[in-house]
């Protein structure tokens, strides 16, 4: 008979977790209804059926809105190589079948519903918006050859980062509508975290050493899914500069509480190569908050000029 890899045999063991983990999914998560959270009455038509076309003074978001609405919206749209990517790692038999099937329909209201409020309220053109969700998942979504170990490690801080970043963009739109969807998709994105992070805080238990090098190595090389897409540098420089997503709360907001729900730094199970992942994390993180301090000195730097200019700077 093949031999099972030990991830698999961990995933195979996670699942009685996944189940009971599920259950407590589908008896928090509310209800909601995409189309609840769009304006409807300011929609019009645009110049195909006779009325007229975008222009930029039709949108009330200003240029940091519109970059961070844009790149969350096509984020979200590459649903089908996400799921492709947890059906791939998580299988669709079981428990592990029925949350992707749940996950995969959750996310699908956020586009729903952010391409809705978008196109009605003439938030930001159409036609680039349109024509950058065809290149982005044309391109599609690769996580390379994560293990289930790394993938589960992975998503728990993509999904809080997601969280994060949904929360303070609605904020920073200026629009109580924007802002009451956007705390709504964070909620569901906060229930998928919370899904993930007790996976992980299982699987540390039944295999220690190798659930420490997935989190390691995902903390150390994490990426949003959206960073192929295009001008994803150029949006997020602006979302940083903003402090709506940046190398502070990362740290601070996302890595950090997670780790210490995991008890990363307090656990007495490793063996040898636990230890040395773990260890390589501490000093990474110590070089991340590092980095992240002097980008936030350079941001108050950067203010405090506009400031003197008589400008003012977007800050959430």
């Amino acid at each position: 008979m093949p031999q099972t890899s030990p991830q698999a045999a961990v995933l195979i063991e996670l699942e009685p977790v996944v189940a009971e983990n599920l259950d407590r999914h589908l008896r928090i998560a509310k209800e909601w209804h995409p189309h609840d959270y769009v304006p409807w009455d300011e929609g019009r038509n645009f110049a195909f059926l006779g009325g007229e076309d975008w222009s930029p003074e039709q949108s009330r978001l200003d240029e940091t809105a519109k970059a961070a609405m844009f790149v969350n919206l096509l984020t979200e749209d590459n649903l089908p190589s996400y799921h492709r990517e947890i059906a791939t790692r998580f299988g669709r038999d079981g428990a592990w079948g029925q949350w992707v099937g749940r996950w995969t329909a959750e996310e699908g209201r956020h586009g729903v519903a952010l391409r809705d409020y978008l196109v009605v309220t003439r938030g930001v053109d159409p036609v680039e918006l349109e024509r950058a969700r065809m290149d982005y998942m044309t391109t599609g979504y690769d996580s390379g050859d994560k293990s289930p170990l790394e993938a589960v490690a992975y998503v728990s801080f993509q999904e809080l980062a997601t969280r994060v970043s949904h929360r303070n963009t609605g904020r920073a739109t200026g629009d109580p509508i924007a802002d009451k969807l956007l705390a709504r998709i964070a909620t569901d994105e906060n229930l998928h975290m919370i899904f993930y992070r007790n996976l992980v805080t299982a699987a540390f238990d039944i295999d220690p050493d190798e659930m420490m090098k997935a989190v390691a190595k995902e903390v150390m090389t994490f990426e949003m899914p959206g960073a192929n897409m295009a001008n994803f540098r150029k949006n997020s420089t602006i979302i940083a500069k903003a402090g709506i997503y940046d190398l502070r709360l990362h740290h601070d907001e996302v890595v950090a509480p997670i780790l210490r729900t995991w008890k990363v730094f307090d656990r007495t199970d490793l063996g040898p190569e636990g230890e040395r992942a773990r260890e390589e994390l501490a000093a990474f993180l110590a070089g991340l908050d590092a980095q992240a301090t002097r980008f936030v000195e350079s941001r108050e730097r950067l203010r405090a000029r506009m400031a003197a200019k008589g400008e003012i700077p977007v800050q959430v």
